[in-house]
């Protein structure tokens, strides 16, 4: 029978924990977000993370402007690098045009970055020193496990390259004594190469595109992707219904990765603040 990992569930259950431990702490951990601009997404993303941190009983500043010079937002992120009652920076991506985002992001002081994006924490995870690591790969694993603790020598397929996503999974599955393979636009013979994962990550952008057909029986199949259909529904970018009886485990979309996300988001901000 296929387990339905339901990232819904278990990001409650990580919340609850994560507001015991905080009730413990001598202060409330302090999260500030930064979003610039009017992009809806963004706004509805900040809601939802501005909504969660406080509910574990982490403090959210909320700064928001519709337009900032690329000067004034780093004065922001020093002020906020300097300030001690701050425990995490989190500047909301995509930024506006005429931002440097490579800049921004390199601004914020690695140990207050709990999006794990820095070069410096990037850097870190692949040599395997204990670091912020980014949020949804960091939720990825702990669904993984959900369905199976040990991973040794499983073949993991990554498709999907970036920072924030394929590059950080790779990693945290070859900690995991995985062998891994990354795959991506320009990869020959996908669904082949699909068919010898023992786990499967899907963050194409693509909606469906994994069928069945690409999948080895009784494989983990966790779907990052999240894309909005003609009839207004969310899907993921593995076809859910065509896969479900092939897969030992497998992620919904939604109630899937996105809310680990949000969780992994309130860890960070946690170990950030313990690890002063």
């Amino acid at each position: 029978m296929t387990l339905l990992l339901n990232g819904f569930e278990l990001a409650k259950q990580c919340r609850l924990e994560l507001a015991e431990k905080i009730k413990k702490l001598p202060r409330r951990p302090k999260l500030a977000v930064l979003l610039i601009g009017n992009d809806p997404a963004s706004a509805v993303y900040v809601k939802n993370k501005e909504k969660a941190a406080n509910e574990v009983g982490i403090q959210s500043e909320i700064h928001r402007f519709d337009t900032i010079s690329q000067n004034d937002l780093l004065a922001l992120i020093h002020k906020l690098n300097t300030d001690d009652t701050v425990d995490g920076i989190l500047v909301q991506l995509p930024l506006p045009a005429g931002l440097d985002e490579k800049e921004i992001l390199q601004a914020i002081n690695p140990e207050k970055d709990v999006d794990g994006f820095h070069p410096v924490n990037l850097g870190k995870l692949m040599i395997g020193e204990n670091t912020p690591v980014a949020c949804t790969p960091k939720g990825c694993m702990k669904l993984i496990h959900q369905a199976k603790e040990d991973l040794t020598g499983l073949n993991a397929v990554v498709i999907g390259r970036s920072v924030i996503v394929g590059k950080p999974m790779a990693q945290l599955l070859l900690r995991e004594n995985c062998t891994v393979t990354m795959a991506h636009s320009k990869t020959r013979n996908l669904p082949e190469l699909c068919r010898h994962a023992d786990i499967l990550i899907a963050a194409i952008g693509k909606p469906k595109t994994v069928k069945a057909d690409w999948i080895k029986e009784n494989a983990i199949v966790i779907d990052v992707g999240i894309n909005r259909l003609e009839n207004g529904k969310l899907c993921g970018d593995v076809d859910f219904d065509d896969c479900f009886d092939k897969c030992a485990a497998i992620t919904p979309v939604p109630k899937g990765v996105g809310p680990m996300t949000i969780a992994m988001l309130l860890e960070n901000t946690v170990e950030a603040y313990c690890s002063k």
